[in-house]
């Protein structure tokens, strides 16, 4: 898919991953770039951006990804700049691990995962990527309606795409009954956009990265890294926020990915 002329947005894209794409996608020939975060450190990021790119290339938007009225301005604006937006990854995403059920030793009673912890998590972490990739997908559908365009031809080319950010986690992994519940599910919608996106010109894929060296795994701490993590990666080192983001842009490029990527570093969690 042709990258050049396009817009997009990026959720969570002040740092990590999100900031990382944001870089890889410099020098693609992008109309707009739309940088959604709730910090705002967001307003650095593209300055900083803007310098390098040497043009208004990245427009920030500063708010929570998980507030409809909040995301439906961020699109209205994007209408008003752009028209459509082409293509979509939303990155926003946080952890909050814990053992499902712990039993306290003094009392033996039991302790579950907190459910109002397990809400917040699949807010924004399964339901917020969903309805960002849906309403980027729906500038497109609005668009070929006022064209008078109907149902996608492939004579046109794939006109737009929508990357996922899954999770090795995806798979099950001990202490992360919420993280890794979102990130299945994200499999799941994954695959059902796929099949009606397409219908407007749309891919939707998900890539499932493997534990990343973002300010979201360094708060695990050094100890969890050392004797969890790394022994358990066949490179034995967390992987870069840049070697993810060179997958999200293949992913984005190729007409020909239109279901998962798993770039693991060859992670295999331990029972």
């Amino acid at each position: 898919m042709e990258l050049k002329d396009k817009t997009m947005v990026i959720t969570g894209g002040a740092s990590g991953i999100g900031f990382a794409t944001c870089e890889a996608l410099m020098k693609e020939g992008l109309e707009g770039i739309a940088v959604v975060d709730r910090s705002e450190a967001v307003n650095d990021a593209c300055h900083r951006l803007n310098s390098e790119a040497g043009g208004a290339l990245y427009h920030p938007y500063i708010g929570n990804v998980t507030c409809e009225d909040f995301r439906r301005s961020v699109f209205a604006d994007l209408k008003k700049r752009f028209g459509v937006v082409h293509m979509c990854v939303p990155a926003a995403g946080i952890t909050r691990d814990r053992l499902a059920v712990k039993i306290n030793r003094d009392t033996g009673a039991s302790d579950l995962y907190s459910v109002e912890e397990f809400r917040s998590v699949i807010e924004i972490n399964l339901l917020a990527p969903i309805y960002w990739a849906m309403e980027s997908i729906a500038t497109m559908a609005e668009d070929r309606h006022r064209r008078g365009v109907g149902r996608w031809d492939p004579k046109e080319l794939v006109q737009g795409a929508i990357v996922l950010i899954g999770s090795v986690s995806s798979a099950g992994n001990k202490g992360q009954i919420s993280y890794a519940t979102t990130k299945a599910g994200l499999d799941g919608a994954q695959a059902t956009l796929a099949k009606e996106a397409i219908f407007h010109g749309v891919r939707c894929c998900i890539i499932h990265p493997g534990y990343t060296d973002t300010p979201m795994v360094q708060a695990l701490g050094d100890e969890m890294i050392n004797e969890m993590i790394l022994p358990n990666t066949l490179l034995r080192r967390l992987l870069r926020p840049d070697e993810v983001a060179e997958g999200i842009v293949f992913m984005l490029r190729s007409s020909a990915a239109s279901g998962s990527l798993w770039l693991d570093a060859g992670w295999h969690p331990a029972t």
